[in-house]
């Protein structure tokens, strides 16, 4: 089982080309941990990643992209098997493939930016839910919050004090923009998501 995410960046024509550099920056971060990635067609990417991980790198993108206020991305995730594995992920196929495509193809008329597809549609339909409440946040990050976030996801283990001192900002900034960026409930929101991916994987 993999996890495939389709996305594309909103507005790009609109906005100036340093979302680019962000993304690819971001992808390689990403893919350090071993995940494929492509971007296509100038502002559309694709990208596998470890299923658990899925809402944790839908996160992490969204951060990477909104520092580049107003830019903002769509991203749709597939849960799924692989059939096909090829050198380039646009060439292999599978329900992964399938079910991100079929996400991503639903957000504009379900008028979110993200959403989960699977083979189970009670999974869908509570973790799809637990997305549009964190959108609520996740889609008003300012630039600060974003770059918190950001911040945060990459250094995980480390302090509030501690991501002061990388950021050249005060412990109560730093605080205050996570705060702000509900990244205590979005963190909480990924525990149940895996928790429940957990469990359909299980049945």
């Amino acid at each position: 089982m993999i996890c495939i995410i389709t996305g594309d960046i909103i507005g790009s024509r609109k906005i100036k080309d340093s979302w680019l550099l962000n993304l690819k920056t971001a992808l390689k971060v990403i893919s350090g941990r071993g995940n494929k990635w492509e971007i296509y067609r100038g502002d559309s990417f694709q990208l596998e990643v470890e299923p658990e991980n899925a809402i944790k790198t839908a996160a992490y993108l969204k951060a990477c992209i909104k520092v580049n206020k107003p830019a903002d991305v769509r991203m749709g995730i597939g849960i799924g098997d692989l059939k096909n594995k090829r050198k380039k992920l646009s060439e292999s196929s599978g329900d992964a493939f399938v079910y991100s495509g079929a996400a991503f193809d639903s957000l504009k008329q379900a008028r979110v930016n993200l959403a989960v597809k699977t083979d189970s549609a009670d999974f869908d339909e509570e973790i799809n839910v637990l997305i549009k409440l964190s959108l609520i946040a996740m889609d008003s990050w300012g630039v600060v919050a974003a770059e918190m976030v950001k911040l945060a996801l990459e250094n995980n283990d480390l302090l509030q004090s501690e991501l002061a001192a990388i950021s050249g900002r005060t412990q109560s900034s730093v605080s205050e923009a996570l705060k702000r960026a509900h990244y205590t409930e979005i963190m909480e929101m990924d525990r149940i998501y895996r928790k429940k991916l957990n469990q359909m994987i299980l049945k």
